[in-house]
């Protein structure tokens, strides 16, 4: 396989994210905010992985969607930015202090009303929702342990030809490296394998920020 792609450097990496849509002064505002909560901003994703999570919800026609992992907003809000006016997203987090900021955001960005904030395990949340309940889109961005577990719960509940997004999966490149036997890098490991070889899906794995895996639910007509 002959490799193709061209490594990022600062430089060319602000002219990727430069040439995109103008951004959304509210999510600038948010990313700002969430800078300033210092180490633990990393966790927030990246402004073209957002713009991706956008422009993937409208093309779809998403109505229906969950996400793993709310943090501060950011993207929860790109989703909500995609969605119908009727459209609804679920979105699970355990903390109340980072969900606080986030409410604010989406209360500013106009999205309250299509977003479900849902505090709590999101294993929980997901377990509870009832019999038949069916998304067009899910993303995971929370605990890496939970991976697997996410991972089976929202592919079960996905339509045909709905998206699930996860994030982290190259997990700084340490799940590349045999020497790192840590459960959160055997976690990624474990999801991205399962992903790759899963009949009921097709996958593509890109190198958006920490990498992202794009899965798709196969139709029944596809076998």
């Amino acid at each position: 396989m002959s490799e193709k792609f061209t490594p990022l450097t600062p430089a060319l990496y602000r002219y990727l994210v430069e040439h995109a849509s103008p951004r959304d002064p509210v999510l600038d505002a948010l990313a700002e905010e969430t800078a300033r909560l210092g180490d633990v901003s990393v966790m927030q994703i990246a402004p073209e992985q957002g713009a991706l999570m956008t422009l993937l919800v409208r093309a779809l026609g998403v109505r229906s969607a969950i996400e793993v992992g709310t943090f501060t907003g950011y993207s929860a809000i790109a989703i909500a930015r995609g969605l119908p006016a009727d459209g609804r997203l679920i979105a699970c987090d355990v903390s109340e202090e980072w969900t606080a900021i986030a409410r604010a955001y989406f209360a500013r960005a106009g999205v309250a009303d299509r977003i479900d904030l849902r505090i709590g395990p999101a294993i929980e949340t997901l377990r509870a929702l009832p019999a038949g309940t069916v998304f067009d889109f899910g993303f995971v961005d929370a605990d890496k342990i939970g991976y697997p577990v996410y991972y089976e719960e929202i592919v079960s509940r996905l339509r045909p030809d709905g998206l699930l997004l996860l994030d982290n999966v190259l997990w700084m490149g340490q799940v590349n490296d045999p020497r790192d036997q840590s459960e959160n890098t055997r976690a990624i490991r474990e999801v991205n394998d399962r992903a790759a070889s899963d009949p009921r899906v097709e996958t593509v794995m890109i190198s958006v920020a920490d990498g992202l895996t794009i899965i798709r639910k196969r139709t029944a007509a596809e076998g």
